[in-house]
Order: structure tokens, then sequence, then C-alpha cells
């Protein structure tokens, strides 16, 4: 998987360009509130009759923030948002970046981690969708978003991961880290250990639901590379992303991403809220095949974050797009053959080839294909050979592997024999 790597590097460097420097952070606020139950909610008041001539004017929509006016980012445009990272996964192209390798507290968006873990033990068939797990005195007092679980009752896998996703429960994750590694301490270093493992490179876990923590903070970059490895690595469970209610203990919550609702294609994944951090999301959306990755945070309410967040997402899929430079499968060149059947191989890329360019431009790089050769036959067909290097526009370089097109069996002996005499009786006069 190419891009994960790529979206770190291109991280990097954006991050030397801007000139960031981590800092150490300690988180001391309270997630989202819990929607209250519907079971104790207060009947609205009965509304009262307008007058027979009153004609109510139709709300305004909320002014769009003038561009001008916003934030600068070190990349793309300004935003609202302390934090901010936007990037094409197919392609590992960053268009929007904004203090995105800047600590920052994690919030609810730290779940991701906890349910990526959970999809690793499903995938692994360590643990099933159906697996039931108990609810300790821990977890049953957990403040902030909840499911509303009840002390000593026994909740399935999926349940919990609807739990985690839909409502947001800081109690569902409780239970998850204390069913798989005995406690809550020990489960945040699980965390930590796969943060590393996928590429999470300026990140701390110190709980399972990214309740506010001393020394716990994360990035907005880290946080796509989170949200790229959950769609990439688990698409047979990253569909819970995508429900927008969910009914537990007879209590119907929503899920707080709003742009499941609101922002064509949207998938994915997850809000967060913390009052020194602010109010942030991981959003993911697909449009005509074409995904882009967004992390924000440090916004001030929930309607700032669904109405920056639809906003940023917009211009990011109207403002760029995706070209083919190459095909799967499309040849480079014919790479020559010492002692094969044929003389020549094609080389061939495996995987199309995408560039993100600025929506109505193309693009032309310039590629040059790196083997050793001649290639020594016999050759399977699939075998890498080579490389071909991209060179873009902005002189940054992207690396393709090269495999050979075809197989090429070796020659017959007596053909070998003479091709080997010919060669070192003649090879110096060429």
């Amino acid at each position: 998987m190419w891009s994960l790597n790529r979206v770190y590097r291109a991280g990097l460097a954006l991050l030397a360009v801007a000139g960031l420097a981590g800092l150490s952070l300690s988180a001391s606020a309270q997630q989202d509130p819990p929607k209250k139950p519907a079971t104790q909610q207060k009947p609205p008041a009965k509304p009262r009759a307008p007058a027979a001539a009153t004609v109510k004017p139709a709300p305004k929509e909320p002014a769009a923030p003038k561009l001008e006016a916003l934030p600068p980012s070190q990349v793309g445009i300004g935003t609202l948002a302390r934090h901010a990272f936007m990037v094409d996964p197919q392609t590992s192209t960053v268009l929007l970046f904004k203090d995105a390798e800047t600590p920052m507290a994690p919030s609810s968006m730290a779940k991701m981690m906890t349910i990526y873990i959970v999809f690793d033990e499903l995938a692994a068939g360590r643990l099933k969708l159906d697996t039931r797990f108990r609810v300790s005195e821990k977890a049953r007092n957990m403040g902030g978003s909840r499911m509303f679980l009840e002390l000593g009752s026994e909740a399935t896998v999926e349940d919990l991961i609807k739990g985690m996703i839909i409502l947001s429960g800081n109690d569902a994750c409780v239970v998850i880290a204390e069913g798989l590694a005995g406690s809550e301490e020990a489960f945040a270093e699980r965390m930590n250990k796969r943060a590393k493992e996928i590429g999470m490179t300026r990140t701390v876990f110190k709980n399972a639901s990214g309740w506010p923590a001393e020394g716990q903070y994360t990035t907005a970059r880290d946080l796509a590379v989170l949200g790229w490895h959950t769609i990439d690595d688990y698409p047979q469970y990253y569909k819970y992303y995508s429900e927008t209610n969910w009914t537990y203990n007879n209590i119907r919550q929503e899920n707080r991403n709003r742009l499941l609702k609101i922002t064509p294609g949207t998938d994915g994944l997850k809000t967060g809220h913390t009052e020194e951090g602010g109010y942030g999301q991981t959003t993911s959306a697909v449009r005509d095949g074409r995904r882009l990755i967004l992390v924000v945070n440090g916004l001030t309410s929930m309607a700032e974050r669904a109405q920056e967040t639809a906003r940023l997402m917009e211009w990011g899929f109207r403002e760029s797009t995706n070209i083919t430079v190459f095909r799967a499968g499309d040849t480079l060149v014919e790479a020559p053959v010492w002692l094969g059947a044929q003389d020549k191989v094609p080389l061939v890329i495996p995987k199309a080839v995408q560039l993100t360019v600025p929506a109505g431009q193309t693009a032309s790089p310039r590629v040059v294909v790196n083997f050793d050769g001649p290639i020594a036959a016999p050759i399977v067909k699939g075998t890498r050979i080579g490389t071909a290097v991209l060179t873009l526009s902005d002189n940054r370089t992207i690396e393709y592997p090269l495999e050979a097109g075809a197989d090429v069996a070796r020659m017959g002996v007596f053909s070998r024999v003479a091709t080997m005499l010919q060669h070192y009786m003649f090879g110096w006069m060429s």
C-alpha cells in the first residue's frame, strides 16, 4: 500500500516548509454531551396560531464566510479550523495543510483506533461480531457520550462497534478495552503500538475513548492516516461508519457526523470535542470513484464544524481532479533479454497511475525508467524488474514498480552456446 508512506512523506515535506514544531499538550475539557433519551424529553409547547395577516419570512441560510477573511493555511484555502489536513489517498496529494503536524487533543476521534483494533481482531478470527463482553462499574460510570450500558449486562461486539461509531459511547470503549486487554491502561499501550505500526508518528493515546488525559495527543495528519488505514484495510467493516442513527436500550440517537446527510458521498468517519481542543471531525467522502479524507479540529460549535467541514470537502472535489497518466498494464519500455527465446520483454506498470491536478488542467510528468539489463531469461510474467520515476511540475518525484509484462523462456542449449560465442568473440566490437 504505497499511499500511506507517501502521505507521511508529503506531510513531513510540508512540515519542513512550514517550519512547524511539535508541542506537548494536556487536555482538560469535556467531550460532546450525550443527547438525552427520547423518553426524558419534555413535550414541546403548543405553538400559537399566527395572526391572520402575518406571513413569516423564510429563514435565511447562514452567510458563508469570506475566503479572504479566513485564517490562512500553509497549503490550500483558509479555514476557521485551528488544524486541518486534506489528502487524496489514491495519489498521496495533500490539498489542505494547516498546522497538521501540531499536537492537538484527539477527543472522540481517538475512538477510531479502538475501533481499528476491533477490526484487526475480527479479521484475524480472534473475535466475532456476536462475542459478548460484560459491562464493568468503570464503564457504567463513564461520562460524556454514552450508549447507556447497564452495570453487569453483556453487549455484543457488533453493538459495541455501533455504540462507539454512531453514539460515540465512552462506556462502549471501556467495555472493549477491558474485554480485549484486561484494563483500559493495557489497551492504551496496544493502541500506541498499533499507531506506530501504521505510521502515526506523533500520537500518544492514554485511554480508549479520547477522554481528556495529560500527555494524550495526536495530529490532523495522523488521524488522516488512521482513517485511510481503516477504509483500505477493512472495507468489510467500514460500512458501520456510514450508519446515520441507531437505537439501543430503547434510546434512539443520531450520528453526530452531519455530513452523512448533507454532503453527497460522505461515508465516515468520526466527530469529537473537548473544551480545550474545540470541535473536530475526521471525514471521508467518495465521488465518481475518487476519495478525499479531511481532518479538522479547533472549531467553536457543532454547527460551525458541520458547515466548515462541508465547505472544505466541496472545495476539495470542486477545485481538483484526478487524471490517469498510465493505465494498469501499460508498457513503459521494452527491456533487452539475455539468452531468451525473445530478445525483449515489455516492462509494464501493474497499477494505474493517477495524479491530482487543479480542475481543468492536465499534467505531463517526466518519466525515467530504471532497470538492470539485459535481463537474464527465463523471465516470469509479473516479476518485478525495475521502477518508473515520475517528476512532477513542482519537482516532486513519485516512484512506481515495473513488472515483466510477459513470460520469456530460455533459449535452447545450442542457441545459448551460439549466442555466448558470438558475444565473447564479437561483443568487443559493439
